[in-house]
């Protein structure tokens, strides 16, 4: 019996004896089950692998985020020691890149006592063996409550919150109803509405019937733990991904293997599943600790303000011959029907701390 077909058994067999589950609850333990969850055991990205982040699409990106954080680091005054933190490092090429890139600034790796975040054993090795040469030794902590706040903090986080999964409430003739997992009389997981029993308020915006509604309390729990984060230590966050930027209805739950969309309840475990990020609901529980928030911008913007295009031009004066491959990378990162529209970026930071670069334009 392979890993999936297993996880799928035993949470038939739960549902059995506790009822449907939530569809927040159901991609938690696809994504982070002990033994078959997919982050836990076999985390594949890349072109080879289920699917590909901006990282690994270009080290434009990496090198953009590293001097963003050095500017930021500026902009507080240069400490004499700061905590770099990344939530969710994938592969560790990200913060390889960006550490690169910060070589120029003198003073800031000196400074920096660099932290990561990652639950993922498989992929705590390949982000120790990326940064095995680099300027910086990270260390590794569970969750945000572990960093000290006795120096400011500059954190990057891209492509985490598309991770924290979000309940779904439908709008049916006859009002709102829950959807949840459950399972047939052949065993196999089928997914269907039921009542509510909590954790939901009407939105305040149309719906038609048939709409859906995603809530989730574990974006909203990491605005809130962000803001307290900042505001106590001073310092900026950067999120970066993909979702909304204002509150609107939609079914954003996928399954990704082998860069294709799959059934989300085919074979638990065995695929990347994601729903989109919830940027207003982020901002706002971070806004109620007291930390101050930017506006959302789009990608392809966040990256212009950074100079992607004139970063683009050098590495293609470096190496003619990569020309074609470089302008390829900046379309997918930046272009309006790629990354460049559907990925937002939005900053958490300690309020009246600075002006986030990226936002002063």
């Amino acid at each position: 019996m392979s890993q999936a077909e297993a996880l799928k058994v035993r949470l038939a067999r739960e549902i059995a004896l506790t009822g449907p589950m939530t569809v927040a609850d159901y991609v938690t333990r696809c994504l982070h089950d002990p033994k078959s969850g997919y982050y836990a055991s076999r985390p594949a990205l890349g072109e080879g692998g289920d699917f590909i982040t901006a990282p690994l699409i270009s080290q434009m990106f990496g090198e953009l985020i590293g001097l963003w954080a050095v500017e930021t680091w500026n902009r507080l005054g240069a400490p004499e020691r700061f905590r770099m933190v990344e939530v969710g490092p994938g592969d560790g090429t990200l913060m390889s890149d960006a550490l690169r890139a910060a070589r120029l600034a003198p003073g800031f790796l000196e400074a920096c006592d660099l932290i990561l975040i990652e639950p993922s054993a498989p992929l705590r090795d390949l982000q120790a063996r990326a940064l095995a040469g680099a300027d910086l030794s990270p260390r590794w902590v569970r969750d945000l409550a572990r960093i000290d706040t006795d120096a400011p903090v500059i954190l990057i986080a891209n492509e985490v919150l598309d991770c924290l999964p979000a309940r779904q409430f439908v709008r049916t003739e006859d009002g709102w109803a829950e959807r949840r997992i459950g399972v047939d009389d052949r065993g196999e997981l089928i997914s269907g509405l039921t009542a509510i029993t909590g954790g939901f308020s009407k939105p305040d915006f149309d719906v038609a019937p048939g709409g859906v509604v995603e809530i989730s309390d574990q974006q909203a729990i990491f605005g809130r733990d962000l803001g307290l984060l900042v505001k106590a230590a001073s310092g900026a966050a950067l999120l970066i991904d993909y979702g909304r930027a204002r509150p609107e209805a939609g079914d954003t739950l996928q399954a990704l293997y082998r860069h294709q969309k799959v059934d989300p309840l085919a074979d638990p475990g065995a695929a990347d599943l994601t729903q989109w990020a919830d940027f207003p609901a982020v901002q706002e529980a971070a806004v109620h600790t007291g930390a101050d928030v930017t506006g959302c911008l789009s990608q392809g913007e966040f990256l212009r303000r950074l100079g992607v295009h004139a970063r683009a031009e050098a590495l293609k004066t470096a190496r003619p011959a990569a020309a074609p491959v470089i302008d390829r990378q900046l379309h997918r990162l930046t272009a309006d029907d790629q990354m460049g529209v559907l990925f937002k970026a939005a900053a958490i930071f300690a309020p009246r701390a600075l002006v986030v670069p990226g936002w002063d334009v």
